[in-house]
């Protein structure tokens, strides 16, 4: 990118603000490990509600999720929209049992559930997915936009086409994940979760009306001027009914759909898609909060922990109904640019090479602002995407270091720190998580893979067993930490042979079974149930748990309802209900509108 002066000046003028942010919040001296891990339980909704989608949205999003939304349509604003069903449970049932346990990490209240051996087992897989879910993907993207803005190849004096075809290392991506993961990582370790919750409102802020600005001019480019005009130009090119459109998605709808060839129907305007749907079919809206949307956000530690850090049980509620409203409008940010993107015809659709039509999908966003975003403004919009990512990385980092911390270093390590201890020891296994997602970071960087699929991949492996255990164990006294660790043991080893089918017997099968099995939310959906199976037939030989597992805010009971109105706000017009009522059916009109308009 060619960047002016004006690009530089809000692009480190953000950076300074932010920082001036961080420092600010995060000034005072922690004395307790509650002001370090949870913000010292201080939060108001609406940070709660910034923090909690800033720390979701990141290159998945602005790299991955555009990407994907060229090659598949509207349907990757699904995880989004759908959110909002999650979110609902999260509102009206979860939140009261959260902030009533008293607990400061979700491994903790499992361990309250049922025993310490799934506390650590949760904890361990979290530290795991943390890494290889969240951070390093991230900060890879992240690099990828560093290199693509600034140039560090050229710099160097490297040869992009020698780079390009793998002849000569990628020293340039290297540097800019570096840079992106200590820019990410000061805060997080310095200022602990208020500096970072404080820092997700501005980057809130500024990634809305940046995001907003890129499909208004985009838009404005396919309509010669006109944004309704674009908008019309962008629907014809994306319902694919001629022209190249057309060929292109008759080619490539293999792509799309396990076990159909080329020229068989797809509507890459709808976001209810086949069984086959290559990642997401339309299992995902009934099914996905079971077996993936439970886990990420009721006890994905990183995303609920600003739901821990909030003021009282009206501001977690909330917040989270702010959350819902952001979900609704993030798919016209990071979404609707891939199908505008689609309709100005970029030149590596014409390639044929689906691989490496992924790999370039990844730059959509990048290019896209060097193309239709003006001096300054192009700075202050590269500044919102690294925002994005140094929220995530430093929300991933300060969750993780809280998990250490708390669930490996006191439990097992020194059962007698200190607060002061535990902060330092939250502060020191943060830098040595930083460092090994850099490491693989680089290992991403030196694969080809979409990094929105690469994510969605590993949640629907990672999350469906906790997910089922958690549910389960809630609705059902009944099941003790044996039946958990017999479920969670079943449904991972199930999950890999899924892996083994996918891509080893059933690789090349187009039989009904194979086409079922190959979508990663299939298999999900199927571990899922499975883990739910094998809890209640376990729970049916074993004996009841203990009394003091299965207590008021552990286990649901028709006699603690009245826990569930608390923190409901006074008036109607700053209700709970109201509001959340409004994401609701906001949502359901627009699943009318892109799946039965269209």
């Amino acid at each position: 990118m060619e960047l002016h002066l004006l690009d530089f000046v809000s692009f480190f003028g953000y950076f300074v603000f932010l920082s001036f942010i961080g420092w600010y919040m995060g000034r005072a001296k922690k004395q307790a490990a509650s002001d370090y891990f949870l913000a010292g339980k201080t939060l108001p909704w609406y940070v709660v509600g910034s923090s909690y989608i800033a720390a979701n949205i990141s290159t998945e999003h602005f790299l991955g999720m555009i990407g994907a939304a060229v090659l598949y349509g509207i349907v990757v604003a699904t995880p989004e929209w759908s959110s909002v069903i999650a979110f609902s449970f999260l509102i009206w049932l979860f939140i009261p049992f959260l902030l009533g346990s008293k607990v400061y990490t979700t491994p903790e209240f499992l361990e309250r559930r049922f025993n310490k051996e799934i506390r650590l087992l949760f904890a361990l897989i979290t530290l795991l997915a943390n890494v290889t879910a969240f951070m390093a993907p991230v900060i890879y993207g992240g690099g990828l936009i560093v290199e693509e803005a600034l140039g560090f190849n050229a710099l160097f004096g490297l040869n992009a086409d020698a780079v390009a075809a793998g002849y000569i290392p990628n020293w340039g991506l290297f540097v800019s994940i570096f840079l992106i993961a200590f820019a990410s990582g000061v805060w997080a370790i310095w200022g602990g979760l208020k500096s970072v919750a404080w820092m997700d409102v501005l980057t809130i802020v500024i990634m809305l009306v940046g995001g907003f600005l890129v499909t208004f001019l985009g838009l404005s480019y396919l309509g010669e001027g006109s944004i309704l005009s674009g908008f019309s130009e962008m629907i014809d090119a994306n319902q694919c009914g001629d022209g190249w459109s057309a060929a292109w998605l008759g080619e490539n709808v293999p792509n799309m759909l396990a076990g159909v060839s080329a020229g068989a129907d797809y509507n890459r305007l709808s976001v209810l898609q086949p069984i086959n749907h290559a990642t997401t079919p339309w299992t995902h809206w009934v099914f996905s909060f079971f077996y993936i949307g439970l886990w990420y956000t009721v006890i994905n530690q990183h995303m609920i922990q600003k739901v821990f850090a909030a003021k009282n049980i009206y501001h977690a509620r909330m917040g989270m109904v702010f959350a819902s409203f952001l979900k609704l409008l993030l798919p016209f940010i990071v979404v609707v640019p891939g199908l505008i993107w689609f309709a100005m015809k970029p030149e590596f659709l014409s390639t044929g090479n689906w691989p490496l039509m992924s790999e370039e999908a990844n730059k959509t966003y990048i290019l896209m602002i060097s193309k239709l975003v003006p001096p300054f403004m192009t700075g202050l919009l590269l500044a919102a995407l690294f925002g994005a990512i140094q929220s995530t990385v430093s929300s991933v980092l300060n969750s993780t270091s809280t998990i250490f911390t708390l669930d490996f270093y006191k439990m097992y390590i020194n059962r007698r720190a200190t607060e002061r201890q535990e902060i330092r020891m939250g502060k020191l296994s943060g830098g040595l998580i930083l460092a090994v997602s850099v490491l693989l970071a680089i290992m991403l960087a030196m694969t080809k893979i979409n990094i929105f699929v690469y994510i969605q991949t590993l949640y629907t492996f990672i999350a469906p067993p906790f997910s089922a255990i958690f549910l389960i164990g809630m609705l059902w006294k009944r099941v003790n930490g044996r039946d958990a660790l017999t479920a969670i043991i079943v449904s991972f080893a199930l999950g890999a042979l899924l892996k083994y089918l996918e891509y080893g017997p059933l690789a090349e099968s187009q039989t009904a079974f194979a086409q079922f099995v190959k979508p990663f939310a299939n298999q999900g959906l199927m571990v899922w149930a499975v883990a739910v199976l094998t809890a209640v037939v376990s729970a049916c030989f074993t004996s009841s748990p203990a009394g003091e597992q299965v207590g008021e805010g552990l286990v649901f009971s028709f006699s603690n309802l009245s826990t569930l109105k608390e923190g409901l706000g006074r008036r109607w017009y700053s209700g709970v209900f109201f509001w959340w009522a409004l994401s609701f059916v906001l949502m359901v009109v627009l699943i009318v509108y892109f799946s039965i308009v269209f």
